[in-house]
Parts: C-alpha cells; structure tokens; sequence
C-alpha cells in the first residue's frame, strides 16, 4: 500500500539538534543543515539544550509559539524518537530528519540522505510530505499498563536487549566498541527465554534469543533485522529466531545485513498489525532507547507520522 503524500514547502522550522551525536558530528551537521535551510529561504529556530530534556522542552516551547512551524531534528535515531514525543502533543506538525547519528535507520528506510546535512535539508525545503506508520508501546498488562512510546523502525528483545541493558551500564569503551564488549560479555551466559507471541489474537509459544517486530526493515545501522517491514502497509513484520546454539547464532548474525538470516529454518517471520510479547525477566528497546520489561503490547498507527521525505522517482 503506498503512503499518502502531499506537499507543503515550510516557512519556519524549529531544529532541534543533537551535538553529542556521532562523537560531536551532530552540531556540524546542524549547523550546516540551518544554513542550507536559511539559504532556501526557510526561517529557523535552532534549538542545543543544555540536555535532552531541556532541548525538548524548549523546542515544545517554540513549537507552541508557532503551530504552523515544522520540527527538525538532527541526529540518530533517538532523536527522532524525542521528536515522536514531541510530536504528540503536536500531532499535526510535520518531522523533518537530519540524520547525524551512529544508527540513522528511520532516515535510512525513508530515502534520505545520510552523510550529506545540505542534501537532506533540501528534502525538507522541497516539501514533500510522506505518511508513515508508527509503533505505540503499552508494557505491562491489565490496570498496571502504561503507553510508553511510540517508534519508527524496530522494537527487539532477547539477546538484544540483554546487550543493550549491559552496554548502557558500562561507561568503557565508547562508541560502537561498547557494544561489542558487551556482546562478548552476555553471550556465553545468555538462556534463550521462553516467550509467548501473540499475533492478531493468535498465540506461538516459544523459547527465542532473539524477537524483532519490525515497522521498518532496519536497526543498528543498517541490520535488515525485518527486511520484509514497510513503513506504510499498515502492520508490523515480526523476526524470531528460535533457540539455536551459540556457534549458529554467530553464522547466521553476519547475514543480518543482508536480509538472508530470514532463510535459516530456525528463524520465523510472521505479519501482525497487533503483537504482544511476554517473557520473565526481559527488556525490549526501540530506536536505539530502552522502552521497559515485558509483557508489551505492540500497536500499529496507520499513517500516524507526517514526514518530509524524497520525492518519488518518476517512472
């Protein structure tokens, strides 16, 4: 199903930027994003808070001075998970994305530019609007359920998570190389939990290392975890790879890349436009930031997102 899409060249745009990102990448590719959006013509309110949540906070602020104005945000993938939080409150303003991170994997589904601010900044200023599914994220189950996020590209859990939490406790190395170490550390201690899958009301029961629900094909910088997930039909691909031994897990990872680890007989696929997820003892985290314990309920939002994005190729 192809995505609704419109075009609205922005008068006003908030960037709200990212300097930590990539190792301090993100305040040069904002500055020359805000550059390139000036030259256009466009005016820009450019937003470095002091931390995370004063950046947001103040690009809230500005979003509500100006309604019509669209919200930029430069960085990776948790980036635009704050403009996603951003935007609800704002659910008609339209994202704009300058990716800058390490990750970039919403960028990377939605055809922008990735290692050029001026190329992806004029994507914005051509005003091409694109509508995109989201994910939203209850964890938790019954009166105790709480709506904890929405997100872009991939919500996982398993080894992934259990990765994810140890790198995050671990102040060395930086970068790419902390998640590395922390593989190394969790693999040989890592048990496939037990999980139960429930897709459209419909249970799989199952002991997994790895469970993946895709709303679009890529993680990590490009892992094709889900490649089969598009951002815009309307449902989440699920990826379970099933118990297997340590030595096979390390032959299928490399194929992640490419998509082809979905051919293994271990590995299972399944479309849901509703998936809820419980096991004992284990996190889920999408785009790139922890979401909580399961059990998790697994929505899509049709065409929840308004994004600028490429325009399509004539045919």
């Amino acid at each position: 199903m192809p995505s609704s899409r419109n075009q609205h060249r922005p008068d006003h745009v908030v960037a709200l930027i990212n300097p930590t990102s990539a190792k301090g990448a993100g305040a040069a590719a904002g500055q020359r994003a805000v550059a390139a959006l000036r030259a256009a013509g466009i005016q820009v309110t450019d937003i470095v808070g002091r931390d995370a949540f004063d950046g947001e906070q103040r690009a809230a602020d500005a979003l509500l001075k100006d309604p019509d104005a669209a919200l930029v945000v430069v960085g990776g993938d948790g980036m635009v998970s704050a403009g996603l939080r951003l935007l609800a409150a704002e659910p008609g303003t339209v994202l704009g994305i300058i990716p800058a991170g390490t990750g970039n994997d919403t960028a990377r589904s939605l055809g922008i530019p990735l290692k050029d601010p001026e190329a992806a900044a004029r994507v914005i200023a051509a005003g091409e609007i694109g509508e995109i599914d989201l994910g939203e994220a209850t964890v938790g189950a019954g009166t105790s359920a709480e709506v904890v996020r929405r997100f872009a590209t991939v919500l996982a859990c398993g080894l992934d998570s259990k990765v994810n939490d140890r790198a995050n406790q671990m102040s060395w190395p930086r970068g790419k190389r902390r998640y590395d170490l922390a593989m190394l550390l969790e693999l040989p201690r890592f048990k496939a939990p037990a999980f139960r899958i429930v897709l459209d009301g419909q249970s799989v029961d199952a002991e997994c290392m790895l469970v993946a629900v895709g709303n679009g094909p890529s993680y990590g910088g490009g892992m094709l975890v889900c490649p089969e997930a598009r951002m815009d039909d309307g449902r989440f691909q699920l990826t379970a790879v099933r118990k297997i031994s340590k030595p096979t897990l390390l032959t299928i990872f490399p194929k992640v890349f490419s998509g082809r680890h979905v051919n293994h007989p271990k590995v299972d696929v399944h479309h849901a436009a509703v998936v809820e997820l419980h096991a004992e003892n284990v996190s889920c985290w999408a785009d790139g930031e922890r979401i909580g314990a399961l059990p998790v309920t697994l929505r899509t939002l049709p065409g929840a997102l308004r994004v600028y994005r490429p325009a399509p190729a004539a045919n």
